[in-house]
């Protein structure tokens, strides 16, 4: 595995049919080294990028790029802004308290994209505390008002690494 593929997009955002993606506000939340929200970025999109560890995006200066470093569990973040994106990222990372602000935080409309771990990836490799796993069917109830237009749960096969992890996939339409 070399650079570039850690910094590819997930899958399952360059196989959504996308709308036009110029101008719309998306917010990459917990991004890590923000290779999903790049890839908006570079379709032409209003990106922030929220993580309590920035150093992956230190070289990034970006018009349309906004970095707000935030713990995110401690209490300390603000809360997200309400009705503010047209698209809310959210990949392998889990902190229930934080999933109505999630849901808020999504204009009417908007799409929310959700992949993280189940309580299956325990059995394999980590993360293994139940705390960063959702249990059977959890990601799509937390959304259940929502429209679905792409749900998956089961074992996954990273395209690029042929790595494998339990995850559950939720894109939803407020």
């Amino acid at each position: 595995m070399d650079h570039s593929t850690l910094l590819a997009p997930a899958a399952i955002l360059t196989q959504f049919p996308w709308p036009k993606l110029t101008g719309l506000k998306v917010l990459d939340l917990a991004c890590g080294s923000g290779r999903n929200g790049l890839w908006f970025l570079a379709q032409g999109a209003t990106v922030t990028f929220i993580d309590q560890d920035l150093t992956p995006l230190s070289s990034l200066k970006h018009p349309n790029a906004h970095l707000l470093q935030r713990d995110l569990e401690d209490g300390s973040a603000e809360a997200l802004a309400t009705e503010a994106f047209d698209i809310v990222l959210v990949f392998n990372y889990l902190h229930r308290p934080l999933m109505p602000q999630v849901a808020a935080s999504v204009k009417p409309g908007g799409i929310v994209v959700y992949e993280t771990f189940t309580w299956q990836q325990a059995e394999i490799g980590r993360p293994r505390n139940p705390d960063f796993l959702l249990a059977e069917n959890e990601l799509k109830s937390a959304f259940a008002n929502w429209q679905p237009l792409h749900y998956f749960e089961g074992l996954l096969s990273d395209p690029l690494t042929g790595h494998a992890s339990f995850k559950a996939q939720l894109i939803a339409q407020k």
